[in-house]
């Protein structure tokens, strides 16, 4: 069996995480860190881009590493337009669209195409992206919202979900397409999904509803919500960092790290204790809710993300779901091996690659 070298980029809101794999073992890892005054002088997200290559570059160097020996560059997806869940090639429509926004957000995971390509070009090698946020594999039912011409959108951490939920086959021992699962990716945001045969049939999209998390509000009231909007205190700009970057842990406890809360539980502190239970609770609540999309015939709940490490939370989501089915749990993101794996996929002619 060949060998196959691939870089695999993961660009975040302050980082660029980078790592080299041998087929799908780790040969090294980095991570290039930047603070707000460096970022904040871009004015679109899509300007970081020569800044970010140029990091990559040096990095690459000091490691010894020629783009010549790769085999391929793999870079995270964002926000595109609705795609089937896969490995896909980076191609000109898609740099396209990154670059006129035509996109559904403007998100910093955009740019792991881009860099991608940017670096594959220069050695004549493919450039892909591996289920990106936009995995839309939703069944007609779970657009409806109630209001005509607000739709419900799949927007979800597919990259993690759909690594994790292979992951959760293989400890099962039977193929993906064999079974249902729910998925719970517990991080900055949480996505909450029924895996229907391997497809996310529907999600929470954790900008805009589910639980609250370290960071973001969740479903909110929406009559309260509304006359907030409309008390004049707050701008559009100021409403959209409460919902999505100062919510949940963070608005309540003044953090978002799980490891801090903890500690400030074991210390005493009983409105952590609160906060952080209420969280399981919704959590919990949004479980059961896509057990029902799969009709109550779920194979396991599969917990994953950085908070899946903290064994208080998952213990009281577990004490509340545990009658459905069985709590498996990978903890981390793990979504540089993710994307490494799927561009090794179609290297090794696995699974077909997908056109945007």
């Amino acid at each position: 069996m060949n060998d196959y070298v691939i870089l695999a980029l993961n660009p975040g809101s302050t980082s660029t995480k980078i790592a080299l794999y041998k087929n799908d073992t780790l040969v090294w890892d980095e991570s290039i860190d930047y603070g707000s005054e460096e970022l904040n002088r871009f004015e679109r997200i899509v300007d970081q881009l020569e800044m970010r290559k140029r990091d990559i570059e040096a990095v690459l160097r000091e490691h010894g590493t020629d783009v010549r020996s790769l085999a391929a560059v793999v870079g995270r997806g964002g926000p595109f337009k609705p795609l089937e869940s896969g490995t896909y090639r980076v191609d000109e429509a898609l740099l396209s669209d990154i670059r006129q926004g035509n996109v559904q957000a403007d998100h910093i995971s955009n740019i792991g195409a881009v860099l991608a390509d940017s670096l594959a070009s220069q050695a004549g090698i493919t450039a892909f992206f591996v289920d990106p946020v936009s995995v839309d594999e939703f069944i007609p039912l779970a657009r409806y919202s109630g209001m005509p011409g607000l739709e419900r959108r799949s927007l979800v951490h597919a990259l993690n979900v759909k690594a994790t939920a292979r992951r959760a086959a293989d400890a099962l021992g039977k193929p993906l397409q064999s079974l249902n699962l729910v998925v719970a990716h517990l991080g900055g945001g949480i996505s909450v999904c029924p895996l229907l045969k391997g497809r996310i049939i529907d999600v929470n999209n954790a900008n805009e509803g589910g639980p609250f998390s370290p960071e973001r509000t969740g479903s909110l009231p929406v009559s309260s919500l509304v006359k907030l909007c409309y008390s004049g205190e707050f701008t559009y700009a100021d409403m959209k960092k409460k919902i999505t970057r100062q919510g949940g842990l963070t608005a309540y406890l003044g953090v978002n790290d799980g490891r801090r809360i903890v500690a400030r539980i074991e210390e005493g502190d009983d409105e952590a204790r609160e906060v952080f239970e209420a969280m399981a609770y919704q959590i919990a609540k949004e479980i059961g809710a896509m057990a029902t999309v799969l009709s109550g015939e779920v194979d396991a709940i599969v917990m994953t993300g950085g908070l899946a490490h903290q064994r208080m939370l998952l213990d009281w989501i577990e004490a509340r779901v545990s009658f459905i089915a069985p709590m498996l749990v990978f903890p981390g993101e793990n979504e540089l091996e993710a994307l490494a794996l799927g561009a090794l996929r179609v290297l090794r002619g696995e699974e077909e690659p997908r056109n945007y």
